[in-house]
């Protein structure tokens, strides 16, 4: 196409103008090819806008029209400028639909972007602090989390907040002081962040924090992103320091605590390529979402639900079949965890009604 319209923008190519050329000097495009000593094909293209104007081209009309050079260079230079311009304004509407899907009041409450209503501002301002050229590459099921779903058009805005949410997590991460990773140190804290379950966040989180970050581990405590689904998420930002990302979602301190540990395996693990991320199941999601490895996530699974609870004293517990409130609080402090943690693993057995009266005793927490 010789011109491109957009709106209230047209971009003439150069071979707008060099048509009127050769209507003026009244030549067919063939003759007109031959005195300019270029090929049919090369001045078909030209005309055509399928082939840009070059230097070389732009030299010999200047010495066969007697004009400058910098007059023909400045056609393109002007037709090249409006067609980005054209580019840049279909895709800010292309993005304006992406934002949409994004709660842009999470970010600015995080004071990560400025408040503003105007929606182009808002695309400006996340574009640059979710690094990316364009919002619509957040949908990417490849970019951060491994994500798979067999309806794209309809769950892509779960994918569009899971990679904003990571992303988040990775630039409150990169201001992080850790130490260099130490996976025996790690595994050597796993009893006194055991124990931590017990204490209210306003005792336990900085020093969880601290002691975490002499593993090598930044923990990054995030508000739950509307529309992502993830509960945690793990990354590795170099050999030497490893992400591990989560939210208070429900708010409940026994669902924090297994997302925690079950994030932490994942760490021990050890698979530095591999981004995992933990996210609400529902029967019927068809969205994936995490390293695609399911011995991994069940590993994970097992390893949070059996070192909170271990399983032969849980089992000897539940035999024994007596969930009042007296006998649970005693059994939590038996094996040294939060009682919130005893009674939302009795529920999700099936041992205890979730209306029952025991979930008034489930802690809330307000975490990030």
């Amino acid at each position: 196409m010789s011109k491109v319209e957009y709106k209230d923008i047209i971009a003439f190519h150069p071979g707008y103008y060099v048509k009127d050329v050769i209507d003026d000097l009244e030549m067919s495009q063939c003759e007109f090819a031959k005195r300019l000593e270029i090929t049919d094909k090369t001045i078909s293209k030209l005309l055509s806008g399928e082939a840009p104007l070059s230097k070389e081209i732009a030299k010999k009309m200047s010495q066969m029209l007697g004009t400058s050079v910098e007059v023909w260079l400045e056609l393109q230079k002007k037709y090249e400028d409006k067609c980005c311009q054209i580019e840049q304004l279909q895709e800010l509407e292309r993005e304006t639909k992406c934002l949409g899907d994004i709660d842009y009041s999470y970010f600015s409450k995080l004071k990560a972007v400025a408040p503003t209503k105007d929606k182009k501002e808002k695309v400006q301002n996340l574009r640059k602090y979710l690094q990316v050229a364009s919002l619509c590459t957040l949908g990417k099921p490849d970019l951060l989390a491994a994500c798979k779903t067999s309806v794209p058009e309809v769950e892509v805005k779960h994918v569009i907040n899971a990679n904003a949410w990571i992303q988040t997590g990775i630039n409150f991460a990169k201001n992080m002081v850790c130490e260099p990773f130490n996976e025996k140190k790690l595994k050597n804290s796993l009893m006194e962040i055991r124990q931590m379950t017990m204490q209210d966040p306003t005792v336990f989180y900085t020093r969880l924090e601290k002691m975490l970050a002499e593993c090598g581990v930044a923990l990054v405590a995030l508000p739950y992103l509307k529309n992502s689904g993830i509960n945690g998420a793990v990354k590795w930002l170099n050999n030497d320091k490893v992400l591990l990302l989560i939210n208070d979602r429900k708010k409940a301190a026994d669902l924090f605590w297994f997302a925690l540990f079950h994030e932490l395996k994942h760490i021990l693990q050890n698979r530095k390529k591999a981004v995992y991320i933990s996210y609400e199941h529902k029967s019927d999601s068809k969205l994936t979402l995490g390293a695609d490895d399911a011995a991994s996530e069940n590993d994970a699974n097992e390893f949070a639900a059996n070192f909170l609870l271990p399983p032969k004293q849980y089992q000897k517990f539940v035999t024994a079949g007596d969930f009042r409130e007296e006998k649970v609080k005693s059994f939590a402090e038996e094996i040294g965890v939060g009682q919130g943690i005893v009674i939302g693993r009795l529920q999700h057995d099936g041992y205890v009604d979730w209306q029952d009266k025991l979930s008034g005793l489930r802690e809330q927490y307000v975490i990030g």
